[in-house]
């Protein structure tokens, strides 16, 4: 039996609206203005076959996975904006810069041992056990005896006694070497806290990107899931005027669950990007980026906030390697400095509430000679203990040269392959696309099937997605190969 016109003509305004409502408009190989065939003249319900015929609108889909994910919130504007908080909340920057007020708080110990020392004591004594012993007083003028009396000793009191005794080192090469290697340490802990922002600014460079890549995606995966909607609807509707068949409608709807499993993994992969981007940033909870942020923007800001080095030499790792091993090597030279004498000239000034018969207050001035003859073997322990640091910065410092380079290799090298893979996704998703464009207009002319359609689809999907994929790989190669090579004083 066959299709009445009513039937064929339904089936055109189908096929004309999956062609409009899912896709771009595939170009027809049929001649142009096909002649119409007359129909006789008479009363008809049917509108006229010579005239135009009106497309419907694209169906009407709806599912609760079309809403996108709803914005965190707290959201980032800008660089500068994210520098700002993690200035402001970053532990491992905080961790860095109580590291440096460690070796300040250390010198400034080193150097109190150089310095005047000035030292009070005070005490009230009383003693609970005392004895009466007789002293001469004098002589009597008119027998020539000598007179006695009792003496308490020691005083019962309560009585005072005070002290005051002022120290200077004269000669203290120990500890006056001491103070030059307090500071080294310095340098150390401050060259540490620029390689924590290189490396700060990478990780911020990095979420922020993946942020904005993966925001990119979700839409992605929403524009496709709806597209597998549609031409759900559609085969539903073709289904039933007979034009499509059940295994195209179960075709369509495996076509619906894959695209909607694609959407749930890409949701949260967002949130996880979120989250890692809070955690960057120094907060507790998801963070998400402005529409004003682009791919291209992070890079340029990064750009503006770290300047590049002229070398491997001027990173501030390989720089605080370097500022260990002279430190390091200083404590060998402390350990020899151990054996040398010193020499303290010390004055104290002491007074007593209690009669003695003697000079009360006392002041004194001597000159205090050390001369270590023998400690037990701590200072060759010492000197031991040095060598073997010494050579473990060494070994830190060639290690880290090492790693440096051969990260700066990588690094610039992988720019070029993030772009030819661009390349290569972007090829792919053209050829996709072309490829999906085609099979609908076979579909349409009715020489493919629905399986082709829905594998043509599915690939454009994925290209789409790995084509994103790409860009934020590109980008983040580029922030890393600035970064490699550069420091970043915020």
């Amino acid at each position: 039996m066959r299709p009445s016109v009513g039937t064929t003509l339904s089936l055109i305004v189908i096929a004309a609206t999956f062609s409009q409502s899912v896709f771009a408009q595939a170009p027809s190989r049929r001649p142009k203005n096909p002649p119409l065939p007359t129909q006789p003249a008479g009363p008809s319900s049917m509108a006229p076959i010579n005239q135009p015929v009106d497309i419907p609108p694209p169906p009407t889909v709806n599912d609760p996975m079309l809403a996108p994910v709803p914005t965190a919130k707290n959201n980032v504007g800008s660089w500068e904006q994210a520098l700002e908080m993690v200035r402001a909340r970053s532990t491992d920057l905080r961790s860095a810069y109580a590291q440096v007020k460690a070796a300040e708080a250390q010198s400034r110990v080193s150097l109190s041992g150089a310095l005047p020392t000035l030292t009070g004591q005070g005490a009230v004594t009383y003693n609970f056990l005392t004895k009466d012993v007789p002293t001469v007083t004098g002589i009597n003028p008119a027998t020539g005896q000598l007179t006695t009396s009792n003496f308490t000793s020691p005083t019962q009191g309560p009585f005072l006694t005070g002290s005051l005794t002022a120290a200077v080192p004269l000669i203290a090469p120990r500890t006056w070497y001491s103070v030059g290697t307090a500071h080294r340490a310095e340098d150390v802990a401050r060259l540490s806290v620029e390689d924590i922002k290189r490396q700060i600014a990478l990780n911020v460079a990095s979420t922020l990107i993946a942020v904005v890549t993966q925001e990119r995606v979700a839409e992605i995966n929403r524009i496709g899931f709806r597209s597998a909607l549609e031409r759900l609807e559609l085969t539903q509707r073709k289904k039933a005027l007979g034009a499509a068949t059940g295994l195209d409608v179960v075709r369509a709807q495996q076509d619906v669950e894959v695209s909607r499993a694609t959407l749930v993994t890409g949701d949260e992969d967002l949130r996880k990007s979120r989250e890692s981007l809070g955690l960057a940033l120094g907060v507790a909870e998801p963070v998400g980026v402005q529409q004003s942020i682009s791919l291209n923007g992070i890079e340029k800001s990064a750009q503006q906030a770290c300047h590049p080095a002229n070398g491997i030499e001027e990173r501030a790792d390989i720089a605080a390697a370097r500022a260990r091993v002279i430190q390091t090597e200083r404590g060998i030279t402390d350990a020899n400095w151990g054996y040398s004498p010193t020499l303290t000239a010390q004055s104290t000034l002491a007074a007593t509430s209690v009669d003695t018969n003697q000079q009360n207050p006392t002041w004194n001035i001597q000159a205090v000679l050390t001369v270590p003859f023998y400690d037990g073997g701590t200072r060759d322990g010492q000197r031991r203990l040095a060598y073997a640091q010494t050579d473990q910065a060494e070994q830190s410092l060639i290690n880290a040269r090492r790693n440096a380079e051969i990260e700066v290799v990588q690094a610039r090298r992988a720019v070029t392959v993030a772009n030819d893979s661009r390349k290569v996704a972007a090829d792919a998703r053209q050829l996709a696309a072309e490829n999906d464009r085609l099979t609908r207009a076979q579909y349409i002319e009715g020489e493919g099937t629905s399986l082709e359609l829905v594998v043509a689809a599915s690939a454009l999907r994925n290209a789409d997605v790995t084509l994103a994929l790409r860009d934020f790989d590109l980008v983040r190669a580029r922030v890393v190969s600035l970064l490699a090579l550069a420091n970043c004083p915020f």
